[in-house]
């Protein structure tokens, strides 16, 4: 099940589980879609994958004998950051960002 982390690892946007704007990478690493678009060029700093919308987490159990839904499984509190320089994270980007995703 995914965290559904609550921020933008890049500029600290708060990105609550029904946001449309996640994105995420296969390792979850989370950014909105601006820093994606933007400075990240659809690369992702750690991985050097691309991203997906992240998909939203009904608040509502639709099927309540299941137990879904965000009552019972909240996303994540936890906060995260980028661990890399912006200039260390500007040199990967430009080195792959021209490189489709799925060949990367």
């Amino acid at each position: 099940m995914l965290e559904l982390r609550p921020n933008c690892q890049r500029c600290d946007r708060d990105l609550p589980p029904h946001d449309p704007a996640a994105r995420i990478c296969s390792y979850e690493c989370t950014y909105c879609a601006d820093c994606v678009d933007g400075p990240l060029r659809n690369v992702c700093p750690t991985c050097g994958g691309g991203f997906a919308p992240r998909p939203i987490r009904p608040a509502k159990a639709w099927r309540p004998e299941l137990k879904l839904g965000l009552a019972n499984h909240p996303a994540s509190t936890q906060r995260r950051a980028l661990k890399f320089s912006p200039e260390d994270v500007a040199a990967h980007v430009a080195r792959i960002a021209a490189i489709p995703p799925g060949e990367r």
